[in-house]
């Protein structure tokens, strides 16, 4: 196995646009294949060639530098091609999560102010009716020929010299939409650098080889799928896989039918894998790592002694600062924590450095929780169009990520809960997180999230809205006496609301921000525990 800057040695330096990075692999391996999607594939020097008949093609149609150009599809050839030649024309995609409503989508597409919208048949209608105030153009990714211009048709007919690489290292390539806690997206602008940094960093990080195998099975608007699937694949020179999107039923069968190596998740993801009927397990596969995070002690013993994956790394970032912590490939991995700064196979390369500070700003011993803030080049060049939140999340070059943890005597960080998931209750802070994680390890609880709803005397309380797996019995009372035997009295919630449903963020994470907007209505239907009353039918 090669070492990870033994993999980077094996190409030429690039100049910090993807299209210089391409050139290098194709340049030592034109023929090595790069991206594989069903029953095609494209090597390396064909990805470059569509890549600059695609960049000709949207130069035709007036795209020029800086401009922004939305994706709204499932993982799709496409997605990789137009983000290839758009930075080639020192342009901007905008990935959009293909599962929006018109209304969600209108908001992303309108606010990055895009001049044109890629997408696919099943999403189709939905960007016409985000769209239906605006004028940009509309591109179909695949399917019949009609009234849509089709991806492939137009590519075909870009006939002629491609135009020279006018992307720059540190301008914006891609906008990443981040959910945050308010509602309302921000615009991540990340610059051709961060994101081959992020790549670059990911090869050290899972140690990735240029026979690799790499499974994307989440969605390109999310950094995991971009930063370390596609940017590491690229510099390592390694094979893409993509799926549409992620099937737990056949997510197996795609790992042995792919020969895939490794692959990139979330909690989510594998809490889902551990529990499906091991009967969709296929043996004989080749796949070796995973990387996703937060793993449990169960996820990595079941995924190493049933599934045959030997290796977990459990890592850390946001959209703001990709790839900022990892447990180190090669150890020691402690479960369950965040890592240790992560590093560039190139050790001139500061790739993180972190800090726990309080509200202040001072920084704070090992031991103390706090803020984690993180200074890195990977960190976003800020917000589109917003200077005040960009203002406000940097403090003298470092980014203050809102989540609070605590760093241990061995430099290993852990995360308690975000800054805003924090209860308040006769004094004392209680992490919102925490109680998800106490109540979700109950066999009968699929989802929990806890947050802090008025009492009589002005601080918090506690409400739990918990969905229940099938034919569960669990009720209110049941609920408090678990947490009672596992958490201090204090931390105990005194409603409790079961629903059918959850709301999640795009990345797949409980929207605690509609919650807490819909705090009055989830009162209306708790059962409270401390009166021992219903306020309503206590479950739907």
């Amino acid at each position: 196995m090669l070492q990870p800057l033994q993999v980077l040695s094996l190409y030429a330096p690039h100049a910090g646009t993807l299209a210089s990075l391409l050139a290098t692999r194709v340049a030592v391996a034109p023929q090595h294949e790069c991206l594989v999607f069903e029953d095609a594939a494209l090597d390396y020097a064909e990805l470059q060639s569509q890549a600059e008949r695609a960049a000709l093609m949207f130069a035709r149609r007036g795209v020029k530098s800086g401009d922004r150009i939305g994706v709204m599809s499932t993982n799709h050839p496409s997605t990789v091609i137009t983000l290839l030649a758009l930075g080639r024309l020192g342009a901007v995609m905008v990935p959009v999560n293909p599962e929006f409503r018109a209304a969600e989508a209108g908001y992303v597409l309108d606010h990055a102010q895009v001049s044109g919208v890629l997408c696919s048949p099943e999403t189709l209608a939905t960007v016409r009716e985000a769209l239906a105030t605006a004028a940009p153009w509309i591109m179909l990714n695949r399917g019949a020929a009609g009234a849509v211009p089709l991806f492939d048709d137009e590519l075909a007919a870009a006939d002629g010299p491609a135009p020279p690489d006018a992307g720059t290292p540190d301008e914006p390539c891609v906008f990443v939409y981040t959910s945050g806690t308010t509602g309302f997206p921000k615009g991540v602008m990340h610059s051709q650098r961060t994101l081959l940094l992020a790549g670059e960093g990911f090869v050290q990080r899972m140690y990735l080889q240029p026979d690799e195998r790499l499974l994307c099975i989440l969605p390109m608007f999310h950094i995991n799928a971009l930063f370390y699937s596609l940017a590491g694949a690229l510099a390592a020179g390694a094979t893409l896989i993509l799926v549409p999107r992620f099937s737990a039923g056949s997510f197996w069968h795609d790992v042995a039918r792919t020969r895939a190596t490794e692959a990139n998740t979330i909690a989510a993801v594998s809490n889902i894998l551990l529990r499906r009927p091991r009967s969709e397990f296929v043996p004989g596969h080749a796949l070796r790592k995973i990387y996703g995070a937060p793993f449990s002690a169960e996820t990595y013993s079941v995924f190493a002694r049933e599934f045959g994956v030997p290796t977990l790394i459990e890592g850390y970032g946001m959209s703001e600062i990709p790839g900022a912590l990892n447990n180190p490939f090669e150890g020691p991995h402690k479960v369950g924590s965040m890592g240790k700064p992560s590093v560039h196979p190139d050790p001139r390369v500061v790739l993180a450095q972190l800090k726990i500070v309080d509200d202040d700003g001072r920084e704070l011993p090992d031991g103390s929780t706090g803020e984690l803030a993180v200074k890195t080049p990977l960190a976003m060049l800020g917000y589109f169009r917003d200077p005040q939140q960009t203002a406000a999340v940097f403090r003298d070059g470092w980014f203050l990520t809102g989540d609070l943890a605590w760093r241990d005597g061995d430099g290993y960080y852990w995360f308690v809960a975000r800054k805003k998931d924090i209860i308040r209750k006769r004094g004392e802070n209680i992490s919102g997180a925490e109680l998800d994680r106490v109540i979700e390890s109950h066999p009968e609880v699929l989802q929990a999230a806890a947050i802090a709803v008025p009492d009589e005397l002005g601080e918090d309380e506690i409400l739990v809205a918990i969905t229940l797996r099938p034919d569960a019995t669990l009720d209110a009372a049941a609920v408090t006496t678990w947490c009672r035997e596992r958490l201090a009295a204090i931390k105990v919630p005194r409603y409790v609301v079961f629903v059918e449903v959850l709301p999640q963020t795009p990345t797949h994470r409980v929207a605690k921000y509609r919650l807490r907007a819909d705090a009055a209505a989830l009162l209306s239907r708790a059962v409270d525990l401390a009166a021992r009353r219903v306020r309503g039918a206590g479950r739907k």
